[in-house]
């Protein structure tokens, strides 16, 4: 039953544009590519290619104004700098989808010049390098949002660039207000936020769970948005140099609670990249020694890893796998 429900040994039931499942590590897990989804991975390909026709026929599937993981999946593939601007140029049409694409891929482009070293370490080239991409990124994503004054992602997108570019609290306030606006229960863009109260940025400690409780007690029974209280507890785990911070009755119950209110109701709506969801969750609860519904989670995954949040520990992959074969 379990196997007919999620997919085990190959595409979910049911869903006709689910990719097979290639398991290649020990123990059966395996990293999730293009959502998990056909359709992301024709994108993605196409991105790839340098096809602009390609992609703007895949599109026609999402709503990219509204949809952060298919964006994601589009701004991590490496070269779409290189042609992406043709289209924002030459393509009236589509001007808007382009300039979105492009301006979250030169966020992702100016952290990879960035990179991930302490901001002591990182040379004044790079950051030279840095600073022009997520200019460019700003002036794009602004564009998109004006061409285009429903859409909720370039928000998010100006959300992470605002905080790269040290904007301050007023103009990145202004900015979540403005994604809310557009939509009071995005996930993303809730969880972005988070990252802005934590103490590295500025934030005071406790202030970001408070943000994530409110967030859950406004969201509907199956929302995702209750994935905020699991990254907010991360967060803590990121900020604190106590290992077992989270190894608490109190935590645990939170995470047991938020899991069964959100990915784990009935009412949770299984849309491509899902399992992120379930990571997300997957990671929290074991963090917290947490032994019960970590297991549902794991179950449910099936040996799916997707490397957020995961990458705020060392060995990513194998820690989830090892995590998953001690549920």
């Amino acid at each position: 039953m379990l196997g007919k429900l999620f997919g085990r040994g190959g595409a979910t039931a049911g869903d006709p544009y689910a990719l097979p499942v290639v398991r290649k590590r020990k123990g059966g897990t395996y990293a999730l590519r293009a959502l998990g989804d056909r359709r992301v991975l024709a994108l993605v390909e196409a991105a790839g290619a340098g096809d602009w026709e390609g992609v703007k026929g895949g599109l026609g599937a999402f709503d990219l104004g509204r949809d952060h993981r298919v964006l994601d999946e589009l701004a991590d593939v490496d070269g779409v700098e290189k042609w992406i601007g043709r289209a924002v140029e030459e393509d009236g049409g589509h001007r808007a989808a382009a300039l979105l694409i492009s301006g979250a891929r030169h966020v992702i482009w100016g952290w990879e010049a960035r990179t991930s070293a302490r901001a002591v370490d990182v040379t004044r080239e790079q950051w030279q390098v840095f600073g022009e991409r997520l200019a460019l990124a700003e002036e794009q994503l602004l564009a998109a949002a004006e061409l285009e004054p429903s859409w909720v992602t370039p928000w998010r997108r100006l959300l992470t660039s605002g905080r790269g570019m040290s904007l301050g609290e007023d103009v990145n306030r202004a900015r979540f207000d403005a994604a809310l606006r557009r939509d009071p229960l995005d996930l993303e863009v809730h969880i972005d936020w988070l990252s802005q109260l934590q103490p590295r940025w500025g934030g005071e400690p406790g202030e970001a769970l408070a943000f994530a409780r409110e967030a859950l007690g406004r969201a509907p029974l199956g929302h995702p948005l209750g994935c905020v209280i699991a990254m907010a507890h991360i967060e803590e785990w990121v900020e604190s140099e106590v290992a077992g911070c989270l190894e608490s009755p109190a935590v645990q119950a939170e995470l047991r609670d938020a899991a069964d209110r959100s990915i784990l109701h009935p009412a949770y709506v299984r849309s491509p990249g899902w399992q992120q969801d379930f990571n997300v969750f997957a990671m929290a609860l074991s963090l917290a020694g947490e032994r019960h519904t970590v297991r549902r989670v794991f179950q449910a995954l099936d040996g799916a890893y997707t490397s957020w949040p995961w990458t705020y520990l060392d060995d990513p992959e194998e820690q989830f796998a090892r995590r998953s074969r001690r549920s």
